[in-house]
């Protein structure tokens, strides 16, 4: 049963996300990748540690998961994070051709800093993509998921707010 095994997976990626701190200020987000019934690739968002604007956690876990089957096409495996996707990591999984995207905390559940000041609806984005076969669900652990970052309504010291 699909979303059985997608809160279990999710828990994973909930534990990856705070593996190194669970403050909502160093946005602990988590990416994990799952292929048939096999995690291949599970990171976290590492921006800062690497002094590298991409390197978000599903970027991360999708250069793993490539490296882990020596091939890009990740074809039938599923994406899970605990933050909605933005529109860099959108393009990498349409890129990638990551079969399913499962995600926790959507945008709306959560403060604007974690997203672009202009951000996209990724979800718009992807049904309206070249790829027609992208399955995306989200709310999956939701509250759980929204814990780990600052709430829509939180007063965030504009110093704390990466993308505003």
């Amino acid at each position: 049963m699909p979303a059985v095994n997608d809160a279990i997976w999710m828990r994973k990626a909930i534990a990856v996300a705070t593996s190194k701190g669970s403050s909502p200020a160093s946005s602990p987000i988590g990416a994990i990748i799952v292929l048939g019934d096999r995690l291949i690739a599970s990171e976290r968002n590492q921006c800062d540690e690497l002094c590298d604007a991409t390197a978000h956690a599903e970027m991360m876990a999708i250069r793993k998961a490539g490296v882990v089957i020596c091939n890009a096409d990740l074809r039938g495996g599923t994406l899970y994070s605990t933050l909605q996707p933005c529109g860099m990591c959108t393009m990498a999984t349409i890129w990638s051709k990551i079969s399913r995207v499962v995600f926790g905390a959507g945008r709306e559940d959560v403060h604007a800093m974690y997203f672009e000041a202009r951000h996209i609806d990724t979800l718009a984005f992807v049904a309206n993509a070249y790829r027609d076969d992208i399955e995306i669900e989200g709310g999956c652990l939701r509250e759980a998921c929204a814990a780990l970052y600052y709430g829509p309504n939180d007063d965030v010291p504009r110093g704390q707010q990466g993308n505003l």
